[in-house]
């Protein structure tokens, strides 16, 4: 059982669990990107098994009728264990996904990943016409190139600062400069994409940024929250703007829980809070 502390952050242990969070979410018109939890594996059984789940769920959210998608890790599907791996267990996905008209969304995981996430995802998403979507970070130095790589593929592209600690040689470490790099990504895919556009960030200063891109350019796009982080915020921006929470659920909820709290201060607090009283 998840104990109540963590239960802010992960929404069960199960898929049931998972998309009766979802229900309640759709009640307050937000949507859901569901996340089985696992990541880096090397063994094959646990691959084959996430992903047989992953097959179960987008058909399970089908035939509830519930506003959701789904997210993937490459390092889940097998990725550790080759890059042929990772692409045919993600095609198996993406194909079970389309049949049901599920969308699905790549995470992407640290830097020496980057290629292979990338150019799965682009394989995939010409091949089906959209229906995929892939997250890029906005504290690499390249990832100014891929986004223009990446404006005339189908499908969704997430913006986010980037939740990793890469090396110097490779990434931006200065709040500041990272804060302007996501800026000036936003305006470049605002401008330049049609596909679509996740905002995937708390940053009151990011979301208002692309509010303001919206009105110029007239581009779709969407927020994404976390479960857990600024839920308030989540339920008013609905009210105007396509909001989606990532909702992470399974029985590897530990280390994802333990990340969360640690991240952020507001997260501590409420964790520090919750073990005092209870």
């Amino acid at each position: 059982m998840i104990p109540p502390i963590a239960n802010r952050f992960v929404a069960g242990e199960s898929p049931a669990k998972a998309l009766e969070h979802v229900r309640r979410l759709n009640e307050r018109d937000v949507k859901a990107i569901v996340n089985l939890l696992g990541e880096h594996y090397d063994d094959r059984d646990p691959v084959e098994a996430d992903a047989a789940e992953y097959r179960r769920l987008v058909a399970d959210i089908a035939g509830s009728g519930l506003e959701a998608c789904i997210s993937v890790k490459p390092s889940q599907l097998g990725l550790d264990l080759g890059e042929d791996v990772f692409r045919t267990e993600l095609a198996a996905i993406v194909d079970a996904a389309a049949d049901h008209d599920v969308f699905v969304w790549v995470d992407m995981e640290d830097h020496t990943t980057t290629d292979a996430t990338l150019d799965a995802f682009e394989a995939l998403a010409r091949d089906h016409g959209g229906g995929v979507g892939i997250c890029v970070q906005a504290n690499l130095r390249r990832t100014r190139a891929d986004v223009r790589r990446l404006a005339d593929v189908p499908g969704k592209v997430r913006f986010v600062k980037g939740a990793y600690d890469p090396p110097a040689d490779v990434a931006y470490t200065d709040s500041a400069r990272i804060d302007r790099e996501y800026r000036d990504l936003l305006e470049y895919a605002f401008e330049h994409y049609d596909g679509g556009i996740g905002v995937g960030s708390h940053d009151p200063a990011m979301i208002e940024r692309a509010k303001a891109l919206h009105e110029r350019h007239g581009t779709a796009f969407e927020i994404q929250m976390l479960m857990g982080v600024r839920e308030d915020a989540q339920y008013e921006l609905a009210d105007e703007y396509e909001v989606w929470q990532y909702v992470p659920y399974g029985d590897r909820w530990k280390s994802y829980f333990y990340r969360r709290v640690m991240e952020r201060r507001e997260n501590l607090r409420f964790a520090l809070r919750a073990v005092l009283s209870g």
